[in-house]
């Protein structure tokens, strides 16, 4: 099967992933609930078989949000429908827990799921390192030439940061129409 075809006939796109993967405790995860709907099973399903073979997640393949991280977390996607009767801090699993996710969860889905979620680990990995390696490349040129071009690298600097996401406007919005003068006319 070609490369083309590959990405032709996957599940789930490996960008709709990607907006998935977090960051907490320095390691990027996917919380439980999230692998639960990607691999198209209820997330108490997922969990009551993750514990059946807990000797197969130690705590750096899985860990248990804490109740602050838990608040954070709900604080940050409070429009989310999944969070709303949740009562318990959800599971995180690093990507080390989502391969062993495809040793437990043996359906076909959860296999194909499986091979995109490493692919958008190993994507992510890529993008990091060669940001990283631009980054280095960029101070060997700074320290090679002198300040004349400064401004041109502190001008790449800043094309190279992430644009902040604008916060969009919260609140109703009217049309005002313009106040009728209450005065007449003058005739000519």
């Amino acid at each position: 099967m070609g490369k083309a075809n590959a990405k032709s006939t996957s599940l789930i796109p490996t960008e709709q992933i990607e907006q998935l993967i977090l960051v907490i405790r320095g390691q990027k995860v996917l919380l439980d609930s999230d692998l639960a709907s990607l691999y198209g099973v209820e997330t108490r399903v997922l969990i009551q078989t993750v514990k059946r073979n807990l000797d197969r997640f130690p705590e750096d393949f899985m860990f248990r949000l804490d109740e602050e991280e838990f608040e954070i977390l709900r604080s940050q996607f409070v429009t989310s429908s999944s969070w709303g009767g949740r009562r318990y801090p959800p599971y995180a699993f690093t990507e080390q827990g989502v391969a062993m996710l495809s040793s437990v969860l043996r359906s076909p889905r959860a296999v194909a799921v499986n091979i995109e979620i490493m692919r958008a680990f190993v994507r992510l990995r890529r993008m990091l390192a060669s940001h990283a390696d631009l980054a280095r490349k960029l101070d060997a040129l700074e320290r090679k030439y002198d300040a004349q071009f400064k401004v041109v690298f502190d001008a790449i600097r800043q094309l190279m940061t992430p644009p902040s996401a604008p916060k969009p406007e919260l609140g109703f919005h009217t049309l005002r129409k313009p106040a009728k003068s209450s005065k007449k006319p003058a005739r000519t």
